[in-house]
């Protein structure tokens, strides 16, 4: 099917309307870094007189499974998914094809997200875009800094099942391949499934080992959070520290000098594209998949642009 690309949440298909029916939601976690996804779910629910009935699976894809299963025993006209694990979704979809009812994936892009079907779609942002910004960004703000002859790079990495962190993190690995940015040695990179406390404990284990890296580059700014903690504690100064999300936190670390570098992913244009399309195959139309909805660099000169945004 053909990519589409849509510039703003406001360019969704406001043109959808509510069906006589409902649209069961499974969100992967209930924490912050997801509050601004569902909200944009509920607020184009709103728009549209549209039901939802949301369910968190708090990072368990089991728990997840059983949510789809529930949802199609109920004979809901339509499921959204925000995946705890993208390998898992091979089997979600079948579940939902084999009885009939239209899925859209949102935020995660689903493993066989070329393999859908024409009942089911995902809208979301391109993984490697975000990845690939970051690291630019880490590159043009370590040339800044007289460092572009050799700089220790450790990439903090998230749930390794899920394609947001593998994509990512293959982003920057081929970025510290270009000419540009060969300077870059990537000299270790660990999982710490998305979680600030295990990220701050990685970079501590990291720093005791005798590690003195010149950027970390994070899968997410949660993270990115918890290592900025971990080399406060430290004392170990100097380090570009890279994340994505533009969440409002780490717009504030930003701000307050500790965040170099973050990529804003319009979770309200997710959110509100994933009601816009579930609406659509729910009434038997036709869509666009996947759905791109552009990321966007944040860094200290434009940081107050994005404040207002999440």
């Amino acid at each position: 099917m053909k990519r589409m690309t849509i510039l703003t949440a406001s360019m969704v298909f406001l043109g959808s309307t509510a069906f006589a029916g409902d649209i069961g939601v499974s969100i992967s976690h209930s924490d912050s870094n997801l509050a601004v996804l569902v909200k944009g779910i509920k607020d184009r629910a709103a728009q549209s007189n549209q039901p939802l009935q949301i369910e968190f699976a708090e990072g368990d894809v089991n728990r997840q499974l059983s949510q789809v299963q529930n949802f199609i025993a109920a004979k809901v006209d339509a499921i959204i998914v925000n995946t705890v694990e993208t390998s898992a979704t091979p089997t979600m979809t079948k579940l939902a094809a084999d009885a009939g009812i239209p899925l859209v994936y949102v935020n995660n892009t689903p493993s066989d997200v070329h393999e859908l079907g024409p009942k089911a779609a995902f809208v979301g942002s391109d993984e490697k875009v975000a990845g690939t910004l970051e690291a630019q960004e880490v590159c043009r703000v370590l040339k800044e800094r007289g460092k572009a002859k050799a700089a220790d790079i450790l990439i903090i990495q998230g749930v390794l099942a899920n394609e947001t962190a593998v994509l990512r993190s293959q982003a920057v690995h081929e970025v510290a391949a270009t000419a540009e940015c060969s300077f870059m040695k990537i000299i270790d990179e660990q999982s710490a499934n998305w979680d600030p406390v295990k990220a701050q404990d990685l970079v501590t284990n990291w720093i005791t080992a005798g590690y003195q890296p010149a950027a970390i580059i994070s899968n997410n700014d949660e993270m990115a959070i918890g290592a900025i903690n971990s080399l406060k504690a430290s004392g170990l100064n100097g380090v570009i520290v890279a994340g994505v999300d533009a969440t409002k936190e780490a717009m504030q670390y930003m701000k307050n000098g500790d965040l170099q570098v973050t990529v804003f992913q319009d979770a309200i244009g997710q959110g509100a594209g994933s009601v816009d399309l579930a609406m659509k195959l729910a009434k038997g139309e036709k869509v666009e998949s996947p759905l791109w909805i552009p990321y966007e660099l944040v860094n200290p000169a434009n940081v107050e642009t994005y404040l207002s945004k999440n």
